[in-house]
């Protein structure tokens, strides 16, 4: 049975390039409308590159951390990829 983080870290993998989804679009997906926080700790912790965390945005659309470059990094992605 997948973990809660697995189908996050699934349905993240399948958001398409030019787009992008919100954390809590993300939790309802996964079957918890109400941990949208809890998918931003697991995409916090995601070094997998195969998985796009930068497509992952808040609710208002406003960029929230990305480690793998932080805040502007993300947005650069975000912008070549035509998400923005």
């Amino acid at each position: 049975m997948k973990t809660f983080a697995d189908k996050v870290r699934d349905i993240v993998r399948r958001i398409p390039k030019g787009e992008t989804m919100t954390y809590k679009e993300v939790a309802k997906k996964a079957g918890n409308e109400r941990a949208a926080r809890a998918v931003g700790a697991i995409m916090r912790t995601n070094f997998d590159e195969s998985i796009p965390c930068h497509r992952v945005v808040a609710s208002d659309g406003t960029m929230r951390g990305y480690n793998r470059g932080g805040v502007d990094r993300k947005r650069q992605i975000l912008t070549a990829e035509g998400a923005l």
